[in-house]
């Protein structure tokens, strides 16, 4: 019979999990597993060429398929890189496991020794340190439990002379699915439901804000009922966008990047009830977005205060989709039914809104960024997942883009770090495995990982990149310019990205003028590997968003 290493053995506990990928840098502390991981249980591993990249890549894969994403690092240098990847994902709720080698137990001194511990949960995820054979499946099994029922991510400490140990055991695995709970839908409070018929019956502009709760909840078709029968208009959180797509009641995203049009309708309403969202600072504006609205949270998890603010007047635990069913229920029995703002010409109204109408000149050799989103919305098909960087082109984008689902939106902004959208993109082209995957980024963000240009060129992974090129930090320069400060420091001028992107073997293409998109993506889709098209935008344009809150535009 053939002798199993502990590391033979974890890595038949990650497949028996149903791993299909593991996002790696390889080193001392981590070789041996991953090696086997592929090589011997046909495990797909994508090479980063640096640690918070393989940490974000499982990020994006996490978010793309609802599955546990698994990334791996050596220890010490190698740890110490995911620091911001980790923190990006854990306040996202993303479900992830994190194979982390670890220094020698066995030895007096080692350089690359570091405690892992602290660090890991300094960023909110979770941490299980591996430190005996008899615990080890025990040690995988909660790991993978708490990232699927916490949806945080969770570091497993492994040190390296503990791998090199011989298994002594029969290799026999339960896999946490055996543990993890049955999903369920908690149902409402019947009291606390008759309390928002009761606001209902009494509202005469009510909006319903639907977030990423509600999407995973399956509860749009509910939700819109809810609002016809209120007489409700739509929007959402950031997450939540294009939950309510198509509807002729729905107004895209609440708060800070709500059209002016939008938020006029919210300073109007007089209720206000989120749905599976979390309510926070930006889909609140601070909590002056509905000054005049009562507010009523429905989540599994409500908080009371968050991101600093009062969140609600009531909270209902519940999920989405069976706290709209029971209040679509209620009012039936009471027979409440209202109007709302679903009177007159208001769909017509919404339908004509424009999240951005104010003319720029242009100059010469480059692009409005407002008038490049829509061409790339009209150009890009529909079922493609659109994956969005973080940075000043960031809410054009998503004010911009319209007509998909929610799940093909993959925003990747959560801890307000540039320089993650691409390994993100990354990870969910991996899972998707059709091409059929755009990323939307900046110059300053692609620069800070364009190694991992060479790995999607290495390991076959077909990507669209987009490139919002304004030729420096543009949430820095419009900062200096609002404030008439020399924003010199800020722009670093506008490289040639798309021949960078030749050099590593991919296909590039520099726009400076409207109308280039369709020709290019037909060449794109008639390719085998990556193309980055390098979109030169005119930098004397500030989105919307930040001509209100940096110029003072009203």
């Amino acid at each position: 019979m053939e002798k199993l290493q502990v590391s033979d053995m974890l890595a038949q506990a990650f497949k028996a999990e149903g791993v299909e990928f593991v996002f790696t840098l390889m080193g001392d502390a981590n070789m041996y597993w991953a090696a086997k991981m592929g090589d011997k249980y046909g495990v797909n591993l994508v090479h980063a060429r640096h640690e918070h990249c393989a940490c974000a890549m499982a990020d994006g894969y996490a978010r793309a398929t609802g599955k546990v994403g698994v990334a791996s690092t050596t220890c010490g240098p190698g740890f110490t890189q995911i620091m911001t990847a980790l923190t990006m994902a854990a306040r996202g709720n993303v479900p992830m496991v994190v194979f982390a080698g670890d220094a020698p137990m066995g030895s007096a001194w080692y350089l690359q020794q570091i405690d892992m511990a602290p660090l890991t949960l300094a960023t909110g995820s979770h941490y299980i340190p591996i430190r005996s054979v008899d615990r080890l499946l025990d040690n995988v099994r909660e790991a993978f439990q708490v990232a699927q029922t916490e949806r945080r991510p969770v570091v497993l400490g492994i040190p390296m002379d503990l791998q090199a140990q011989e298994y002594p055991y029969m290799a026999d695995y339960s896999p946490s699915s055996d543990i993890v709970p049955t999903a369920q839908r908690p149902i409402p409070d019947p009291v606390l439901v008759d309390r928002l018929v009761d606001m209902i019956a009494e509202a005469e502009k009510p909006i319903i804000i639907g977030g990423r709760g509600a999407l995973h909840s399956g509860a749009r078709e509910a939700l819109e009922s809810l609002a016809e029968r209120s007489g409700a208009l739509l929007a959402t959180s950031l997450f939540g966008k294009g939950l309510f797509d198509g509807n002729p009641y729905a107004m895209d995203i609440a708060g800070a990047f709500a059209s002016d049009f939008s938020r006029e309708r919210f300073a109007e309403s007089d209720l206000v009830i989120g749905v599976g969202a979390g309510l926070g600072h930006y889909t609140t504006e601070g909590g002056y977005l509905y000054p005049g609205a009562q507010v009523v949270q429905i989540d599994i998890n409500p908080r009371g205060l968050w991101q600093g603010l009062r969140t609600a007047d009531m909270h209902i635990r519940a999920d989405a989709r069976a706290a709209a069913e029971a209040i679509l229920s209620r009012m039936d029995e009471r027979g409440v039914t209202r109007s709302g703002f679903r009177s007159g010409d208001m769909a017509a109204q919404i339908a004509g809104d424009n999240p951005d109408a104010k003319e720029f000149p242009v100059q010469p050799n480059m692009v409005d960024p407002r008038k490049m989103v829509l061409e790339l919305d009209r150009t890009i098909p529909k079922d493609w997942d659109i994956v969005v960087g973080g940075g000043h082109y960031f809410s054009i984008a998503m004010t911009h883009m319209t007509g998909r689902a929610a799940d093909k939106y993959h925003v990747v902004n959560d801890f307000g770090a540039i320089g993650s959208g691409l390994p993100a993109a990354i990870g969910i082209a991996a899972a998707r495995g059709d091409g059929k995957v755009a990323l939307i980024e900046g110059d300053g963000s692609l620069l800070m990982h364009i190694q991992e240009l060479e790995t999607i060129r290495r390991q076959g992974i077909k990507l669209l990149i987009n490139i919002m090129n304004d030729g420096g930090y543009g949430a820095e320069f419009h900062k200096f310019r609002a404030h008439e400060i020399e924003a010199k420091q800020a722009i670093h001028g506008r490289g040639d990205l798309a021949g960078v992107a030749t050099g590593f073997g991919l296909r590039g293409a520099t726009v400076t003028q409207m109308g280039s998109f369709p020709k290019l993506l037909d060449e794109h889709n008639n390719a085998n590997i990556s193309t980055l098209w390098d979109i030169h935008t005119d930098d004397k344009i500030p989105s919307r968003s930040y001509r209100r809150v940096h110029y003072g535009e009203a």
